[in-house]
């Protein structure tokens, strides 16, 4: 006996029976509509993705230059440090 690849008018009737009948007969009326819904919904989406992203990108800029401010104030301050420990040496040998 070969397997049933389709299944019975009646099986499928009482499997499923009326919700499912009705969401078969209205399928081909719903896809469309939550299309239409869904691709509305998915723009505003992917434009909030863009818009956080830009933000983000300024965000990270900003710390950058922040951090890039503070990196030279310490490497000026490190090196000053080091001209004043030179001077104390060459002006007081014995010290060093």
């Amino acid at each position: 006996m070969a397997p049933k690849i389709v299944p019975e008018l009646e099986d499928l009737v009482e499997g499923l029976g009326v919700p499912g009948i009705a969401a078969i007969v209205l399928l081909p009326v719903i896809i469309p509509v939550a299309t239409g819904m869904g691709k509305p919904i998915a723009k505003t989406m992917i434009k909030g993705g863009i818009v956080l992203y830009e933000k983000g990108k300024g965000v990270l800029a900003e710390v950058g230059e922040n951090f890039e401010d503070v990196l030279a104030e310490a490497k000026a301050e490190l090196a000053a440090e080091k001209v004043k420990e030179l001077e104390a040496t060459v002006t007081h040998p014995e010290v060093g």
